[in-house]
């Protein structure tokens, strides 16, 4: 059974209210750092009019960091909405369920034992990583009475969380160099983004895109219940291997190229629907431009309370989400395990 889209009176609203706080992200992000430029500075970098070699390198670095970080923030926007779908969990998330740090956990095995130290080297154990682990954590929260359940869901993901933490701090102790390493990229920074990881990660974000665009209208029957969605004619299975895999392909690219960052996407999906409701073939793409001025704000935000230096926007990120996670898990009506 197939239903036209039918948008919500509020989409366009929403629409341009999302669309303009993306430029004035975009915008701010290239302004202001450990020292603002003015326009005249920024337009004279970006055209090659300014006097300053300095600031056209500023500006340069600036822009490509702008673009990198609003492509990671809509990869992990959609990657919200995905496992939220798949798990029907409000609390889902990447970094929730364990998928980041599984993702970390592998990088760590390849910088440690493969001296790995480029993304383009960390991408494809990061996509292992958080594949296997989102594998593990489906397979424990549907283990018992009553199959997968919200509640288990999250417990399953905490507990695979902790104990890849330290799995992770274990490998690292005896390999002083790989900590180094490690640590500025654990932190989840969209600092060091170049030109290079961002046409890295533009082909898994566009594979992502394309497959949570496929599976959505599936992702809305399976709301209704696995039976239901079957007697509409949805293979449920498949589908749910879709969304499923395109969330991982999203949240394990991103991790690879700019480390951990975790609550983007639960903050994204919660935040649009909110505004527009659970129509998920909605939720994808405004979740995606949620994401986007969500990380790039953020990213901003740490730059200018971290003067001179910086806050990384991981942990700017976790800051906001953390509280959001505790309202959100007292107010969800989730079954007993």
């Amino acid at each position: 059974m197939r239903r036209g889209l039918f948008l919500p009176k509020s989409f366009f609203p929403v629409f341009l209210l999302f669309t303009a706080l993306l430029v004035l992200g975009a915008i701010a992000s290239v302004l202001f750092g450990a020292r603002s430029l003015s326009v005249q500075e920024v337009l004279g970098g970006l055209f090659g009019a300014g006097e300053g070699v300095y600031e056209a390198s500023v500006v340069q670095k600036r822009v490509v960091r702008t673009v990198f970080s609003l492509c990671c923030g809509a990869a992990l926007g959609i990657a919200g909405v995905l496992m939220q779908a798949v798990t029907r969990n409000p609390l889902a998330d990447p970094a929730i369920l364990g998928v980041n740090n599984g993702a970390a956990f592998f990088v760590v095995c390849g910088i440690s034992f493969f001296h790995m130290n480029t993304a383009r080297e960390y991408i494809w154990f990061a996509l292992a990583g958080a594949l296997v682990t989102a594998v593990f954590v489906l397979g424990i929260g549907s283990m018992g009475r009553g199959g997968a359940s919200p509640l288990k869901l999250v417990l399953a993901g905490a507990s695979t969380s902790a104990a890849l933490s330290s799995l992770v701090t274990a490998v690292l102790i005896p390999r002083l160099n790989a900590m180094d390493e490690f640590r500025f990229w654990q932190t989840g920074s969209v600092g060091a983004g170049t030109w290079d990881s961002f046409w890295l990660l533009l082909p898994f974000l566009l594979v992502g895109a394309i497959a949570a665009a496929v599976s959505a209208p599936a992702m809305n029957a399976l709301a209704l219940g696995d039976e239901t969605a079957t007697g509409l004619g949805v293979k449920t299975a498949f589908m749910r291997y879709v969304a499923a895999l395109a969330g991982v392909i999203l949240c394990g690219a991103v991790t690879a190229v700019a480390g951990p960052i975790g609550f983007v996407g639960l903050l994204s999906a919660h935040v649009i629907r909110a505004l527009l409701g659970p129509d998920v073939r909605v939720l994808v793409p405004m979740s995606a431009l949620a994401g986007a001025v969500i990380l790039t704000v953020s990213d901003v935000a740490g730059r200018l309370i971290g003067r001179p230096g910086e806050l990384e926007v991981g942990v700017l990120t976790a800051f906001i989400g953390a509280p959001l996670l505790i309202m959100l898990a007292m107010k969800a009506k989730v079954r007993a395990v």
